[in-house]
């Protein structure tokens, strides 16, 4: 039995207006002119409060219980799922699973556990929950066209949450920006940037992009070009190349380094450079190459040419002036 409040207000009316036409009506002494309407009113009130008293204490007794039983659910319900929420995170914490991964899983459950729990309350009171689903459908599809950007990134920190393509410390490149994750949050990811910048990325551009992720690996491989003159000794020039790198204890024996001739240039003889060496050296070792194989060309003579570019001058014999009378 579900309590109508429209059937409630035409029951208490109709019985304070009286009987309805067809059916049997006492007899009514006239009244005086000379009596005031207060006396009826005041009848007509007393009767009307007197019938609406005993509506009200039938609903009471009918209802009291069902509603202290919905207010018993509630109460335990919204217990039973702290505890739940609590139990969760706590077995995402023991499985290692990141905390931005476990918080976000933990209040996704609460929030459909809640909305589950009010509806049954909702029910048991008598409320129709149909239409109200109905309307928070609507409600819901109407909200989601209007954040569709939004969402877009509420589903991008989803995807990159349950499928880990980078984690916070990665250095990675992606959506036109590198930098170190500093925060992966639900709608955006934080880098910090080499320069000290913080960067925040929507989700859905860097989930849907190409992702770089440069921690990924232990070791990375430095490749350096250096151009040597076409009169330079190439023997030479990879005996001295090979000679600095087998004196820095950064560069890794195996995979054995590589040191070729990469291309004839218009210029110069450009040897290429490859080492490995551990993912925290890339940049050191890169910069350190650098100088230092500068210093070593400088000091075995083995010159490293800048583009040139001959200029041929084409010079022409003025014609002799003679003059007419000659």
């Amino acid at each position: 039995m579900s309590f109508s409040p429209l059937a409630f207000a035409m029951s208490i009316v109709a019985q304070a207006s009286g009987p309805a036409a067809g059916e049997e009506t006492q007899p009514v002494e006239a009244i005086s002119p000379i009596a005031g309407p207060s006396e009826i009113s005041v009848d007509g009130v007393s009767d009307w409060a007197g019938n609406a008293g005993t509506l009200l204490t039938d609903l009471a007794i009918a209802y009291a219980p069902r509603l202290g039983l919905a207010i018993v659910v509630l109460i335990v319900g919204w217990m039973v799922i702290g505890t739940m929420i609590r139990g969760i995170k706590r077995l995402l914490s023991m499985k290692k699973i990141d905390p931005t991964v476990g918080n976000f899983l933990g209040s996704v459950a609460g929030m459909a556990l809640k909305i589950m729990l009010l509806l049954s309350v909702a029910g048991m009171v008598g409320i129709q929950v149909t239409s109200f689903i109905a309307i928070l459908s609507a409600a819901t599809l109407a909200i989601g066209m209007a954040l569709k950007g939004t969402l877009s990134n509420l589903a991008g920190g989803v995807s990159v949450m349950l499928f880990r393509p980078y984690k916070v410390g990665d250095f990675v490149e992606g959506a036109g920006q590198s930098g170190v994750v500093k925060e992966i949050q639900i709608f955006n990811t934080v880098l910090t940037t080499g320069d000290n910048r913080t960067v925040i990325i929507p989700n859905n551009a860097i989930s849907t992009g190409v992702l770089v992720n440069y921690s990924t690996q232990p070791t990375r491989r430095v490749e350096l070009n250096i151009g040597i003159g076409y009169e330079d000794d190439i023997d030479l020039a990879r005996k001295v190349v090979q000679d600095f790198i087998d004196a820095d204890a950064r560069v890794h024996k195996d995979p054995a380094s590589m040191i070729v001739v990469g291309g004839l240039g218009a210029c110069s003889v450009d040897l290429k450079i490859r080492v490995w060496v551990d993912a925290g050296d890339f940049w050191p070792v890169t910069f350190d190459f650098n100088e230092g194989l500068k210093k070593a060309f400088d000091a075995n003579g083995i010159s490293i040419p800048f583009p040139q570019q001959v200029v041929h001058h084409m010079h022409e014999k003025e014609p002799e002036i003679t003059s007419a009378g000659a």
